[in-house]
């Protein structure tokens, strides 16, 4: 959806209903699931990761912010709706202001599968976190992985943002340099709002 004024709620629930059932508009459903994939011909993959802080108070903080969608940054992106379950099939929508454009856009997305490995006895690591991938309609075809990993052996806590993209739409290779420069704006942006999510949620500034 591409709107010059800002949709309205309404306008929103009514558009996010129409993609229920729609396909998946991309033929790599679950890539991210093991990390980055291998290089494929035509296919952009964008990896970014932050240390969150140490110990297990910084790994609920961080999956208590995966979990209320703390990781968009409002400043950029707002999510239609943060009440909305990580769970699959849920049909979200990213709410996005084109500044230099001056546009609304708003791009549907479908949850692809949740990670819910919590600590348990000797285990080396717990991890929380989703992947959504794009549904027809969408400008591009992807999929994105948000992850908080705590790594027991040096008590470590990461968030680990991976994306899989390539455009979808002719707008969106005719702006193709703009949209590159706002994905990384976003995954900058997304690190920033877990590490500010965390050190108030935790009270952990390590």
């Amino acid at each position: 959806m591409l709107r010059i004024f800002r949709p309205s709620d309404d306008a929103i629930r009514e558009f996010l209903a129409r993609q229920a059932g729609k396909p998946w508009s991309y033929d790599l459903v679950g890539v991210t699931r093991d990390g980055p994939p291998p290089a494929r011909r035509g296919w952009n993959i964008d990896h970014e990761r932050v240390l969150l802080g140490h110990g297990e108070p910084a790994f609920r903080a961080a999956a208590e912010a995966i979990a209320r969608w703390q990781m968009f940054p409002p400043q950029i992106a707002k999510l239609c709706w943060p009440d909305a379950p990580q769970t699959p099939g849920t049909i979200v929508g990213v709410l996005y202001w084109a500044a230099p454009c001056r546009l609304w856009l708003l791009f549907p997305a479908q949850v692809v599968y949740q990670i819910d490995e919590q600590p348990e006895g000797a285990a080396p690591a717990a991890r929380f976190g989703f992947a959504y991938g794009t549904v027809v309609g969408h400008p591009e075809a992807g999929e994105e992985r948000f992850l908080v990993e705590w790594n027991r052996a040096d008590d470590t806590v990461w968030y680990d943002l991976l994306a899989v993209s390539r455009p979808a739409h002719p707008l969106t290779w005719l702006g193709y340099p703009y949209t590159r420069w706002e994905q990384a704006r976003f995954r900058r942006q997304s690190c920033a709002a877990m590490e500010r999510a965390v050190a108030t949620g935790s009270g952990n500034d390590q």
